[in-house]
């Protein structure tokens, strides 16, 4: 899910906010020429080749690799793991393992039965039938008992990130200090990609379902955090007055106001905590979560398209149930509905009553003459894909060829280009990027990001990385914004988009690898492939957004000026817009960068083939420098391509 945006309308005509932006990124240019001009010759005649220099590498393969047989060779005997983290490893085991066998106990009968009450509770019949109908296509595609798992899993992860989250919001939510403490913290953690939280994790608890829960806690549990903060801090300053000087204390003012106002951004921090921990869970298979996940790994692993499908598919029902369910809590609390409690007493009712039933008649078990087999067909249909789409198609030619000229004329040149470049025109470069859209702070953590992969000793396939990510971007951009125009210029466009999207942006980052092979095979054009669509939702959504928060006045104004449409558009609204559109942009990156390394599980290669290569074989030194690679990569990225408050604040007011 994507952040709100706001546009606050422009007070001055958009001809002197562009000229006063153009005269300042003149000023910044003819700065960056005049240093270019006296430092590239100096650096170029000490280092001219693209190579990092071997002299500015750290090799921690050696210090890591001992660390990790240190922790390896003492998890079961130093204190820290006896009296600690085993204490945590064995709860988290302990509680998914109770939350499971009461799934088991109740049966696909009483958890179907459960979920479609508590959907009919929080939104009403049309959802129950949905969640209901979600729930049996679990079972009938075979994969019931991976699905309870992965419930299991989520249960356990949420309540965990939810708590971690609350409490973190809380307290940055009623202190100053702690709130600016917290601050760049989770701004850091937002831009990570999910591939990064497993490495640290896997190194200190092993594979295994406690490292994964973990590693999802972890990812999951900053957006409750935000959100539990921005609640309590945007209280309604009058009624916090009002409940002051009825003498309240601290704690009945949290109690019976600070925490009812901020109800709508608390489930909002609850649903997308759900999101976020089931995209997690999924890729967290890598590292021993298991359930639905661990099928789709493992089918992928093999290019078994059919068995991937067939676990994908519950794994989508499950985030769009999840999603709605949540969010119809959400949007019911202004509605003013009358308390109903004896609904919560049939949902507990019901789902004893069928749990009992279906133990009575034993059958609890999904019935194995209820499975659809969907496997071999699509496997089938692959095959005929693979002899008559994949190429030779007349004047189109065919997917695989798609895939080849992707690769052959963007994918390998762009990479060639940036290994070509001596490295210190590469930090150049995103200095001058970074200063052009922010402050020279900003230019100063994009190049030490940037310079830290060097460091590490992984130049080159990070480059190989980047230039999977800026081939993606591009594509991404162009059909986002183009779509994201459209779509705010007409409401017949929107209105078909919206389930498009909304359905897109549920779906975990796993799923989108596999239509992309079943269409383009293996290799790094795949992997570009499901990152742009995996980005495009949330780049239209704010495009389109943007778009429409324009000032009407300003609109109308250039309509009485006799503009055209296309001049509207160029003139007006795209300047307007220009927050919206550097969100959009920002979005983009930092969500096709956390598909680019998934694309590492079908042959995407580089940082993203290191760290898949790192937890298969046990290689943790290999997987950690290529995870910290990664976290640097998409550091840089984010500060390159989000303006800073000030920068962008300066431009509203132009």
């Amino acid at each position: 899910m994507t952040a709100a945006v706001t546009v606050a309308p422009a007070k001055d005509t958009p001809a002197r906010w562009s000229g006063l932006l153009r005269n300042r990124v003149l000023g910044k240019l003819l700065l960056l020429a005049v240093a270019t001009a006296v430092i590239a010759p100096i650096l170029n005649a000490r280092w001219a080749s693209g190579s990092w220099p071997g002299a500015l590498t750290v090799d921690l393969t050696e210090p890591l690799a001992k660390a990790s047989d240190w922790i390896i060779d003492n998890r079961d005997s130093h204190p820290v793991f006896l009296y600690f983290l085993g204490h945590i490893s064995n709860a988290v085991v302990i509680s998914i393992r109770a939350v499971y066998l009461v799934l088991l106990a109740a049966g696909w009968a009483g958890v179907t039965a459960a979920m479609g009450l508590i959907a009919w509770r929080v939104a009403g019949r049309r959802l129950a039938a949905s969640a209901v109908l979600a729930f049996l296509a679990c079972g009938a595609l075979g994969m019931w008992v991976p699905t309870v798992q992965t419930l299991a899993f989520m249960v356990v992860a949420v309540f965990v990130s939810v708590v971690l989250g609350a409490v973190l919001g809380l307290a940055a939510g009623l202190n100053d200090r702690m709130y600016r403490a917290l601050r760049p913290v989770l701004d850091t953690m937002q831009v990570f990609p999910a591939y990064a939280y497993l490495l640290p994790v896997a190194l200190v608890f092993g594979i295994g379902v406690p490292a994964a829960v973990l590693a999802t806690v972890v990812y999951a549990a900053p957006p409750m955090a935000r959100l539990t903060a921005l609640g309590l801090r945007s209280a309604d300053s009058g009624v916090m007055e009002a409940v002051a000087s009825l003498g309240a204390t601290g704690r009945q003012r949290l109690l019976t106001a600070r925490l009812p106002l901020a109800r709508k951004e608390l489930l909002l921090g609850l649903n997308q905590t759900i999101m976020m921990a089931l995209s997690m869970a999924v890729i967290a298979s890598v590292i021993g979560a298991g359930g639905l996940g661990d099928r789709v790994y493992q089918a992928l692993a093999s290019v078994d398209v059919g068995a991937a499908l067939a676990a994908g598919i519950p794994i989508v029902l499950l985030a769009v149930v999840l999603d709605r369910v949540t969010s119809a809590a959400g949007e019911r609390l202004g509605s003013h509905e009358p308390p109903a409690p004896w609904k919560w007493g049939v949902v507990a009712g019901g789902t004893v009553v069928v749990a009992l039933a279906a133990r009575l008649a034993d059958r609890l078990d999904w019935p194995d003459s209820w499975v659809v087999n969907i496997a071999t067909p699509v496997n089938d249909a692959v095959d005929w894909m693979t002899d008559h789409l994949y190429t030779g198609v007349p004047y189109v030619g065919g997917t695989a060829d798609w895939a080849g000229h992707f690769t052959t004329w963007i994918l390998d040149p762009l990479r060639s280009g940036l290994t070509w470049l001596p490295w210190w025109s590469v930090l150049l470069i995103v200095a001058a990027l970074a200063w052009l859209i922010g402050t020279w702070r900003t230019a100063l953590t994009a190049v030490l990001a940037m310079a830290a992969i060097g460091v590490l000793g992984v130049w080159k396939p990070s480059l190989d990385t980047l230039s999977q990510v800026l081939a993606a971007v591009a594509v991404t951009l162009a059909l986002g914004f183009a779509i994201g125009i459209a779509a705010a210029r007409s409401e017949r466009l929107e209105r078909i988009l919206r389930p498009v999207l909304d359905v897109f942006q549920t779906m975990p980052q796993f799923v989108y690898l596999i239509p992309v092979v079943a269409l383009f095979g293996v290799g790094r054009a795949p992997a570009a492939a499901a990152a742009v669509v995996y980005a495009l939702p949330a780049v239209v959504r704010i495009t389109a957004q943007g778009l429409r928060q324009v000032d009407p006045a300003a609109m109308e104004a250039s309509r009485s000026m006799g503009a055209t449409t296309a001049q509207q558009l160029r003139q007006v609204q795209l300047p307007l817009a220009r927050p919206a559109l550097l969100l959009a942009v920002n979005q983009g990156v930092v969500l096709v960068l956390a598909v680019v390394i998934i694309g590492g599980l079908v042959g995407g290669g580089a940082l993203g083939y290191d760290v898949v290569f790192g937890l298969a074989q046990g290689d943790l030194a290999t997987g950690l420098v290529a995870g910290a690679a990664i976290v640097c990569l998409g550091l840089m990225l984010d500060r390159v391509t989000q303006p800073t408050e000030r920068r962008t604040r300066a431009g509203r007011k132009a």
